[in-house]
């Protein structure tokens, strides 16, 4: 995706400045009826008071788990940022962008309540994006900012792919 893209614009304008810094990477099993146990250091941080994540499509094999205020505070602000430029009529010429935009949020996340405040039950629509079948391992893993929730090969394939530029990574966000 280009750089400046509206999906981009969206997402990123309000990065949430989270106290939190999520790491660990944890092996699971879905169970029978698409339902996870999150560990207590991934879980508690993300969870609000009624139990509540959102869960988003990441990438292909890959789910992700968002404190809901924070989610929708950068959906809210993004999408704000949209209508007025719309409004102003800045993205006439953008339409077939504006549609893709609005497909995609319609299908990238929804709100999932978590069972005892650890379990997940992963819905419709995104097992099929996860592509793991029951009873089957998946990786969890905490992302700095959020919880990620993994098919075990499109992770080794990540991990293949990125692990090489950890060193000048961490440099690079510690400098």
């Amino acid at each position: 995706m280009p750089s400046g893209s509206l999906l981009e614009l969206s997402f990123v304008m309000s990065i949430p400045r989270p106290a939190l810094f999520l790491s660990g990477e944890f092996k699971r099993v879905v169970d029978d009826r698409y339902r996870i146990t999150l560990p207590p250091e991934l879980a508690e941080p993300i969870t609000d008071k009624a139990g509540d994540v959102i869960i988003a499509k990441e990438r292909a094999g890959c789910l992700s788990l968002w404190q809901a205020a924070d989610w929708q505070q950068r959906v809210d602000d993004g999408v704000g940022l949209i209508r007025q430029k719309m409004q102003a009529g800045r993205l006439e010429q953008k339409w077939g962008d504006v549609q893709r935009l609005g497909r995609l949020l319609s299908t990238r996340s929804r709100t999932v309540r978590l069972a005892n405040r650890s379990r997940l039950v992963i819905p419709e629509g995104f097992r099929e994006f996860l592509d793991v079948p029951c009873e089957s391992e998946v990786m969890l893993v905490g992302a700095a900012i959020c919880v990620e929730i993994w098919n075990p090969h499109a992770w080794l394939e990540l991990l293949r792919q990125e692990m090489p530029a950890f060193g000048g990574l961490f440099k690079e966000l510690s400098d």
